[in-house]
């Protein structure tokens, strides 16, 4: 993480195992009834996990937070663009946060954030970018392996001392 994005460290500070079971067993306990609280809390929980699954779970939650209180979704929206931050989905982390920043767009978390995204973003773009361009190169080895064997057909390269043509015709015969 970036020295100058010191307000982005939920991204990488996950629960205490005991923190996150007192979550846990909170909103299990309150069952089909369970609060909006309960139900934010949690999700923040499994957000900052390091299990992809459990980042899963969280990002579901507060998505289903976000669609159920709109009251709400002001808070939700900066644990939604961590969580798909977390994730690997760039552009999700990107709409949320920047519907965050017009909202608030003095919020430093949310600005941290930002700044992590883009960073991550440029680097899968080069990562992209030189796979895209080992294909290209693979692509072009190829194609010119598969126009060097026709254009040896084409000249009526001998092959065992016979031409190509001759054997060609031998077949019509």
């Amino acid at each position: 993480m970036s020295a100058s994005l010191p307000y982005a460290a939920d991204a990488e500070s996950p629960l205490k195992p005991a923190e996150l079971q007192v979550l846990r067993a909170q909103y299990e306990k309150e069952g089909e009834y369970v609060s909006i609280q309960t139900k934010f809390n949690y999700a923040w929980g499994l957000i900052k996990s390091d299990a992809r699954s459990e980042q899963q779970a969280g990002v579901t939650l507060l998505s289903d937070i976000f669609r159920a209180s709109p009251d709400r979704r002001r808070e939700c929206l900066y644990y939604l663009a961590l969580g798909n931050y977390k994730l690997g989905n760039y552009a999700e982390a990107r709409r949320y946060n920047e519907l965050l920043l017009q909202i608030e767009p003095a919020n430093l978390q949310a600005a941290s954030l930002q700044g992590l995204v883009e960073e991550r973003v440029q680097r899968e773009g080069l990562v992209g970018v030189a796979i895209v361009g080992g294909i290209a190169v693979a692509a072009g080895v190829l194609g010119i392996q598969i126009g060097s064997e026709r254009h040896i057909w084409d000249t009526g390269f001998a092959w065992h001392g016979v031409k190509a043509d001759t054997i060609f015709m031998n077949e019509r015969l």
